[in-house]
């Protein structure tokens, strides 16, 4: 497998080290950044990924999809695609070919202090937030609310202190902003002021893109600095399946390009809603709708940093609602996933999107499921990978930081196992087994019980006399006080006061300030 540069990676290990590290081969785990190592796994072999490839290739020719804006109409005409006599713009197989071979390959997204960069090379697996959840489990309520401003610079401080939570897309809505313009301008400062990872957000218009250029040109100290290591993404859902395109959701993927901006081409079907009820058609569709965002992109500009963002997703067919923690779900993510590495696109998808209420057991069934599966697949992106309830519907700062131990779990168990003669320890086997018997007092175990093994804040692993001494607690417990320590104590200053000044005086920004927050 082939490791990209800045993955972190080394012949004996998987945690990024620094420039000690060499006189410290016990480096602790704690606090260090865990990047998973995706292999590839899935259900499709290489005869089926051919076949998927072949019959969106036919659905871009021939069917194409309706409801193009005017400006992507022009560049693929251009280019050599076709506005047919029914108004649907058609992709030929050569265009989607050169596109494909074209497309920009080594992208990394940035962060903004600390080791938070995400280099999205093969096999690099990078885990986060999601979701855009209307409402928020008021832990002193008892209850789910709408969610605000607030509850969002607020989630954005709590991931910025969870270890194993990679970046910040925005899991909740500012259902208090009076208007689309404030919702964008208002989600991308909010974010930013309570994170240094990495952030995804979205625009509603092409406006709202250069409303956020300008928030990010100023902290960046220049639209060069920020062109050269972007700290922000858009998610960009440029499709409303089936094969329809979304003209001002299209013409926000251009501003954005045309602006530096890294775009998420995501695609979101409902198997058996809005794409075929089989996994084949559905991932067929999904391919073919995502490719075409992927075209659009390239040919605003070559080196647009583009994400392949396939997002499938299964309906209960019972209901017609969402069923993103199921086993197909996992299965329909990986087979889309697979289709990203076929193309060696970088890529961008959704799995932990648990039908539960509440961070119970069904919720940590349903999302280890699906989010093992899909770091087993290799999607560079997994959003909505920790702290979304209720089918997206809901956010959970408990579940955030419970599923933060979780993903640490998931990512520590992907990686590769260091063998060496000093990792066999075929002297060491020979001295125990001849002599005391047990492994306890060795000097390797006491330095790699510090090193090798990461301890979950949230877990409870007490005999059961001291966890019923203990009160009892649950998982969920644990989680709550951790939230509460965190957002107690954490107050990081990531935009500069004058950055901040200027960014007030110019646009409708409604965060109350720092020492009002």
């Amino acid at each position: 497998m082939r490791r990209g540069e800045g993955s972190g990676r080394s012949r004996t290990g998987r945690i990024r080290r620094d420039k000690n590290a060499a006189d410290n081969p016990f480096e602790s785990l704690e606090g260090k950044r865990i990047i998973g190592f995706g292999r590839g796994n899935g259900p499709l072999n290489d005869a089926d990924m051919v076949a998927v490839h072949e019959a969106a290739l036919a659905l871009l020719a021939n069917t194409g999809l309706g409801e193009a804006s005017p400006t992507v109409v022009d560049l693929v005409v251009t280019a050599g695609g076709k506005l047919d006599s029914r108004g649907r713009l058609l992709f030929s197989p050569d265009l989607v070919t050169v596109a494909l071979a074209g497309l920009r390959r080594d992208i990394t997204l940035y962060g903004r202090a600390g080791d938070n960069d995400m280099t999205l090379s093969p096999g690099a697996v990078h885990v986060g937030t999601g979701g855009a959840s209307p409402l928020i489990f008021d832990a002193g309520l008892g209850k789910y609310r709408e969610s605000n401003l607030v509850d969002l610079y607020d989630a954005a401080r709590l991931v910025d202190r969870l270890d194993h939570v990679h970046f910040f897309s925005r899991p909740v809505v500012a259902r208090d902003m009076p208007d689309a313009r404030h919702l964008d301008v208002n989600t991308a400062f909010a974010c930013l002021a309570g994170t240094a990872k990495h952030v995804f957000t979205s625009a509603s218009s092409p406006e709202s893109v250069r409303d956020i250029a300008t928030i990010c040109y100023q902290i960046a100290g220049s639209e060069t600095a920020f062109r050269d290591k972007p700290f922000l993404s858009l998610n960009v859902n440029h499709v409303v399946p089936p094969l329809r395109f979304d003209p001002i959701t299209l013409d926000v993927m251009v501003e954005a390009v045309r602006f530096g901006i890294p775009v998420m081409v995501n695609c979101f079907g409902q198997l058996g809603a809005s794409s075929p009820v089989t996994i084949a058609g559905c991932v067929t569709q999904t391919i073919a709708e995502t490719l075409a965002g992927m075209v659009i992109a390239w040919l605003v500009n070559p080196e647009a940093r583009a994400v392949f963002g396939p997002r499938p997703m299964i309906t209960d067919l019972r209901t017609g609602g969402m069923a993103g923690g199921s086993g197909e779900q996992a299965l329909l993510t990986a087979a889309a996933i697979q289709m990203a590495r076929f193309y060696q696109l970088p890529s961008s998808t959704i799995a932990g999107a648990t039908d539960s209420k509440s961070p119970d057991a069904q919720s940590g069934y349903e999302k280890c499921l699906n989010v093992t599966q899909t770091v087993h697949a290799g999607a560079n992106i997994i959003t909505q990978a920790c702290g979304a309830q209720a089918g997206l519907m809901g956010l959970s700062l408990a579940a955030l930081v419970i599923d933060n131990d979780m993903l640490g779990s998931i990512l520590r168990a992907s990686g590769p196992v260091a063998v060496s003669p000093e990792t066999i320890a075929l002297e060491s086997i020979d001295r125990v087994a001849c002599g005391i018997g047990h492994f306890l007092g060795e000097p390797e175990t006491y330095a790699r019980m510090h090193s090798d093994f990461l301890y979950p804040k949230t877990v409870d692993r007490l005999g059961i006399e001291a966890w019923e001494e203990a009160g009892s607690p649950d998982i969920r417990d644990h989680a709550h006080d951790r939230v509460k320590m965190i957002l107690d104590d954490h107050h990081p200053t990531y935009i500069d006061t004058e950055s901040e000044m200027i960014l007030r005086k110019t646009l409708p920004i409604l965060l109350p300030p720092r020492d009002q927050t």
